[in-house]
């Protein structure tokens, strides 16, 4: 038995401010869609009289989703269920691409998060500050800095929630409804509940929601593999860590200026691409342990432990990590986008990658330097390092493995796999098939569904009258839908075998009045004489039109005519 309790208690997290590439897309993420959801609703659309004028509407009283020119019946929910596979497929593709970048970039958790963490930052101060403040007694500062930041937050949360009921009503006239407490009780319910979990899970749960509340962390492995590009760090160049100093001196003095370009890349300078030597004379990695992938970790992990369920791939650890490199001369990437079969070849019994030893007759023929051993490190760039997203902006320099490749176990020459590889597999390509599939399935849908429609519904009890002069009439309801945005006059008839006759009940010929943009529930007659074989057989196939006189555009339904063989004269029951 272990004494291990299933929920660790919170340890409070305190990240660092960091910039970067990353955490620049991460701000503009946030940005456009704190923007969408906050400004979608007050956006404007007309559709003509008697229909709304907002441009997405959830209409749940007249049972109606508007999104701006689109207009979604309930019998067409299919749409609703068509994007939400799309949805899913789309995060299915994304994170077998590129990991979870749908949980560092775009989930509503990690916006809201960023959007707190920069109202704290902004009061509090940043990591160290923070850290100082949470040890500090609850004296008159702490107070004041902490009631300013909950206030803060408080804010964001009322207005998460009054965006939100704001789709489903005329957002100006409920805004005014708000104002004056007059809106409906279950606004301001719907606004406190918001209000409360966007304060709570953005404010203090945090992380703790991605780690125990949400399922993707576990979800996710069963959507990658080892050809996935996500957010690691390569042990292979960084290890053994250690706070060391390169033998600069010694390394211009041996290869001189022209050899070290071709051995440590053409961006690098000789004086700083040396491998970095502890006081003890072993040889270490790039890492110098400085702990910044750490202290900017939103979730508060160690990526050089290796893949966490914890992680959410945002990328602020790759941001700290290249400010190390470029402050220490060293070319980036140690931490970055990479794929975990794309490390270089190790061998059976080996502990690093294996690299040609000794002194290579044809190189130092050519260069007259002597071939680089297997305990030099290796730098690499943002174009070959195991799958790497190079950045546009950031100092690239030439493979290292031009000039000491890696071997493989077959004696081959390693390469890492270019990108696209990682992205176009078959697994991606399978994602990206289906899910345009989809998509091109319901923009089809749209463009060729009818403006009117109509639905028959046979009348059962009874399923058929005999009138005086021996005729027989069924009865049906039929609903006629109207999806213009002003009223139309639809005319009904029939296709059938005989003389079969139609009426409207409470109309004087076969047309109808449908107001704009609804439906109507006629109920229809049809009558057979009493020698039409239709009166006489059981059931009689027909089928029921219906037509718009303004624009000619035309709908039908199929049903059965029940004559008087469907009578049981046993039972004297209608059959």
């Amino acid at each position: 038995m272990t004494d291990t309790p299933l929920f660790a208690p919170r340890e409070p997290i305190f990240p660092k401010r960091v910039g970067g590439f990353f955490r620049r897309l991460k701000w503009w993420i946030m940005g456009i869609t704190l923007g969408i959801y906050y400004l979608t609703p007050w956006i404007r659309w007309d559709r003509g009289p008697n229909l709304p004028d907002q441009a997405v509407l959830v209409d749940l009283a007249n049972r109606r989703f508007y999104f701006f020119w689109i207009e979604i019946w309930p019998h067409e929910f299919y749409f609703v269920a068509g994007l939400l596979i799309m949805a899913g497929l789309g995060l299915f593709l994304f994170t077998s691409a590129l990991g979870r970048v749908w949980c560092g970039y775009t989930c509503p958790q990690t916006v809201w998060t960023d959007l707190f963490l920069l109202v704290e930052r902004r009061i509090e101060g940043d990591r160290n500050a923070r850290i100082r403040l949470w040890k500090a007694p609850w004296d008159a500062r702490k107070w004041r800095l902490r009631v300013t930041k909950w206030a803060a937050w408080l804010l964001i949360s009322v207005a998460t929630g009054g965006a939100w009921v704001f789709y489903f009503a005329d957002a100006p006239t409920l805004a005014r409804q708000l104002a004056a407490f007059e809106a409906p009780m279950v606004a301001y319910a719907t606004i406190g509940i918001l209000t409360a979990t966007t304060f709570v899970l953005g404010g203090f749960l945090r992380e703790q929601v991605c780690i125990y509340m949400c399922p993707w962390p576990r979800i996710q492995g069963a959507m990658m593999d080892p050809g996935t590009l996500t957010v690691g760090y390569r042990d292979w160049r960084g290890e053994p860590r250690g706070r060391g100093s390169a033998k600069r001196k010694a390394v211009a003095e041996e290869t001189g200026a022209q050899d070290a370009r071709v051995r440590y890349g053409a961006g690098v300078d000789k004086d700083v691409a040396a491998p970095r030597q502890s006081r003890t004379g072993e040889t270490l990695g790039d890492c110098i342990d400085c702990m910044a992938c750490v202290n900017v970790c939103p979730m508060g992990i160690d990526i050089r432990e290796g893949q966490q369920m914890e992680c959410i791939t945002c990328a602020l650890c790759i941001d700290a990590c290249d400010d190390v490199m470029a402050k220490l001369g060293r070319p980036r990437g140690l931490i970055d986008y990479l794929a975990l079969d794309d490390n270089p070849p190790v061998l059976p019994g080996e502990h690093a990658p294996v690299r040609p030893m000794g002194t290579d007759a044809t190189q130092g023929a050519e260069t007259g330097v002597p071939a680089p051993t297997a305990a030099a490190r290796p730098d690499v760039d943002d174009a070959t390092t195991n799958g790497a997203i190079g950045v546009e902006g950031r100092t690239a320099t030439a493979p290292l493995a031009a000039a000491r490749p890696f071997i493989t176990e077959h004696g081959e020459e390693w390469r890492p796999k270019p990108i696209w590889k990682h992205v176009f597999r078959p697994r991606t390509i399978l994602y990206t098939i289906a899910w345009a599939a989809i998509g091109i399935a319901l923009v089809v849908a749209l463009f060729v569904r009818p403006e009117i429609d109509l639905t028959v519904s046979p009348v059962r009890n009874p399923t058929f009258v005999t009138l005086s002069d021996g005729s027989i009439r069924n009865a049906y309801d039929v609903r006629l839908r109207n999806k213009h945005g002003e009223a139309r006059e639809f005319e009904l008839s029939l296709t059938a075998p005989g003389a079969l006759r139609v009426d409207l009940e409470g109309e004087g010929d076969q047309s109808v009045i449908v107001p704009p943009d609804n439906t109507w529930l006629q109920r229809v007659y049809v009558t057979a004489p009493p020698e039409d074989p239709a009166a006489q057989t059981e059931r009689t196939p027909f089928r029921i039109w219906v037509e718009d006189t303004v624009s000619g555009e035309r709908a039908w339904r199929d049903t059965i005519f029940n004559g008087r063989e469907s009578f049981d004269e046993r039972t004297g029951n209608a059959g």
